[in-house]
């Protein structure tokens, strides 16, 4: 019975496969990949070129156009991920390419721009604060892809961030340069103080503050505010465009005195959360308690069931 078997093995084995006429295995096809899912990773990869531009122009001392890249990388994150949620075109493979993106736009670029500008002149101080800037940067991104798919976080949890998001602390940590490019003349303090600055970014980067996200605002917006809306973005980018220092100076000074109030949003949502687990679990607990009888209700003492005597009559019993 086994010889037929063994004799097709030794036929298959003698066949050179090089032979033009050896038989070929079927190949796997690939279903083809919708559009729809190239355009966002399109977009976060155009962000991450900005990035490394920005690398580029701070060696060649360019800082102005490296924090232009800086800020443009910044607008193309913002918006790479609507445009996958609004396309439908949202996958792994993008949210792991968004968050290597991100650390080189966020955490890398940041990093050398403060260090060709001020941090060098501190020596291996300055380049320590730079290292930790960026580092910093890695673990938020790495703590977020790891609690974004928690299935224990409520729905309102989705409204926060935990710690200062990597786009908000980029923009933010360039903050003294932005200082610097209205006028502010160089000091011989600006390179500490920067120092200290880059390692408080960093701190609140990693920190379990939290920071209100604002992803679900927009979504929906009334008929009547549609021109508004237009009209505001526009006035905006113009600002930004004619104005970008006193701009994002202006803008970074709101962010942060706008931290407190997301912490402030997120102990009110726990503090309802609590009440109404302490109000669903109460009827849980057990029977509910009978009301204690106050003395003057009490039965009277001839109720009060006593010990039979046959002695006695039945009345007194």
């Amino acid at each position: 019975m086994a010889a037929p078997q063994t004799t097709r093995y030794i036929a298959t084995m003698l066949i050179s496969p090089f032979d033009p006429l050896r038989p070929e295995a079927p190949r796997r096809r690939f279903r083809q990949i919708p559009v729809r899912t190239l355009v966002p990773n399109l977009i976060t990869l155009l962000a991450l070129c900005a990035g490394l531009t920005a690398i580029r122009l701070a060696i060649e001392d360019k800082l102005e156009w490296a924090v232009a890249a800086i800020v443009f990388a910044a607008l193309l994150d913002g918006i790479d991920g609507r445009v996958a949620r609004m396309l439908k075109g949202t996958s792994r493979f993008g949210a792991e390419l968004d968050s290597l993106a991100d650390f080189v736009n966020f955490g890398v670029a940041p990093a050398l721009i403060l260090y060709f500008w001020a941090l060098h002149e501190l020596g291996n101080a300055g380049w320590i604060a730079a290292m930790v800037f960026a580092i910093s940067t890695g673990l938020r991104l790495a703590r977020f892809n790891v609690m974004i798919d928690d299935p224990n976080k409520p729905a309102w949890a989705g409204n926060f961030f935990t710690g200062m998001p990597a786009p908000a602390g980029a923009m933010t940590v360039l903050l003294p340069i932005y200082v610097y490019f209205l006028g502010m003349p160089r000091l011989v303090t600006i390179a500490p103080l920067t120092l200290v600055y880059t390692l408080a970014i960093a701190f609140l980067m990693v920190s379990r503050l939290p920071v209100l996200s604002g992803k679900r605002v927009g979504k929906r917006i009334a008929p009547e505010l549609v021109l508004p809306v237009f009209v505001g973005v526009v006035l905006f980018f113009a600002l930004l465009v004619s104005y970008p220092w006193p701009v994002l100076t202006i803008g970074t000074v709101l962010y942060l005195a706008s931290l407190p109030f997301g912490a402030v949003s997120y102990r009110e949502h726990l503090r309802k959360d609590a009440a109404a687990a302490a109000q669903a679990a109460a009827p849980a607990d057990g029977a509910p308690r009978a009301p204690a009888v106050p003395p003057t209700l009490a039965p009277p003492a001839a109720a009060v069931e006593l010990p039979t005597d046959p002695d006695r009559p039945a009345r007194l019993n």
